[in-house]
């Protein structure tokens, strides 16, 4: 089992040093911390819930500061209850294994439930606020599309896991593609060596792949 901390560390999020002492004192091994830039698409998150194993712990600051919705949350929720990891969200006094926060009531997590659809709206306009200062003051910049960052995005991501030694299904699964041939796809092109059993060696294209020779003489 190991502790892991993971921050949505938006410039306007006052906490950050405060949830970082907590953690570090609760023992996480990882805090993974999240920048406005990437506050909509949350690689590092995809590759948390990917890196995460059963029995883990999962330290956050909010609910809303992880999650991007109540569907979202369900998901989380299911997730965390299939792989047997704690949840323990330490502003809105949580723990899923009931430990911690003894004074929380059920009223409580339904106050929690109801308020994050707000909480993610205010967190999700503050994040998108300090990105569009950003762009406008670095006039002498290429401005890049929200969905070249986006690709980018799932690019690093694939290669990361890749790297890290995740098997191809979680990293699909990890990078939202629709096929797996995607996942190859971003490996060949960013030059990518191939190490996993029967995908190992470079990437070739079909027309350099050598046909199956007849045995029978």
């Amino acid at each position: 089992m190991a502790k892991v901390g993971y921050i949505m560390a938006v410039s306007q999020y006052d906490k950050l040093e405060e949830d970082r002492k907590w953690m570090n004192e609760f023992g996480c091994v990882r805090i993974v911390e999240e920048n406005d830039e990437n506050e909509r698409n949350r690689p590092l998150w995809k590759q948390l819930m990917v890196a995460l194993k059963r029995g883990d712990e999962l330290v956050i600051p909010k609910f809303s500061n992880a999650l991007r919705g109540s569907r979202e949350l369900a998901t989380f929720l299911e997730f965390c209850r299939v792989k047997v990891i704690r949840i323990i969200s330490i502003h809105d006094k949580i723990d899923s294994h009931n430990i911690l926060f003894p004074e929380t009531k059920p009223s409580d997590v339904l106050t929690m439930m109801g308020a994050l659809p707000e909480e993610v709206l205010a967190l999700r306009k503050s994040a998108e606020h300090v990105v569009d200062l950003q762009e406008k003051m670095i006039i002498s910049l290429p401005k890049v599309s929200s969905a070249k960052m986006h690709k980018l995005d799932r690019e690093k991501t694939v290669i990361n896991l890749y790297v890290a030694g995740h098997p191809i299904d979680d990293i699909w699964r990890a990078s939202g593609f629709k096929s797996r041939s995607s996942v190859f796809r971003i490996l060949n092109k960013h030059g990518i060596k191939l190490n996993r059993g029967n995908h190992s060696g470079p990437i070739k294209k079909r027309a350099e792949q050598t046909p199956k020779q007849n045995i029978e003489e």
